[in-house]
């Protein structure tokens, strides 16, 4: 059954820096997927520890903060029908070179440790990760984008 579901996806510094940010938002735009929060961010340490927590203690752990720090991030939010798993297809394996040809990682990373864009696994990650970019005052969801239209006219 689906779902609508929000989640956090982010184009890393890497994405940023290649000037990659408005070919992922058109990805995620065509897919259907509604976009509810837009910001470019310069993450702070409090906010690089808390997005990536999970994995203090790990050997690559020092190395995600200094990435996630060493340029701004564009972070978004966006809002579907199964938009976290719908959006991990879209971006394709962590490690780009397994990516499945069309998707985002493989069209445009080339190693793990800079894989373009970020995306939240589950439920959870996706309210933790939204909290940590965005107040909800921030959030617009109270707009019908094209593909909210033409589901409800094809209702009429």
């Amino acid at each position: 059954m689906q779902t609508e579901q929000r989640t956090f996806i982010a184009v890393k510094p890497d994405g940023v820096k290649r000037g990659l940010v408005g070919e992922i938002i058109k990805r995620f735009e065509n897919r259907g997927f509604k976009l509810i929060g837009l910001k470019m961010v310069d993450v702070t340490p409090e906010m690089a520890e808390k997005h990536y927590g999970e994995h203090k203690g790990k050997s690559f752990y020092n190395r995600l903060i200094e990435y996630i720090q060493s340029g701004p991030i564009v972070a978004m939010v966006w809002k579907g029908y199964d938009v976290i798993s719908g959006s991990r297809q879209l971006m394709g394996s962590t490690r780009p070179l397994e990516a499945q040809v069309g998707t985002i990682r493989a069209d445009f990373a080339l190693v793990k440790e800079y894989n373009v864009v970020h995306g939240s696994d589950s439920v959870e990650s996706a309210e933790r990760e939204i909290a940590i970019y965005f107040d909800e005052n921030e959030l617009c969801d109270e707009y019908d984008n094209m593909a909210e239209i033409v589901i409800e006219k094809l209702d009429d």
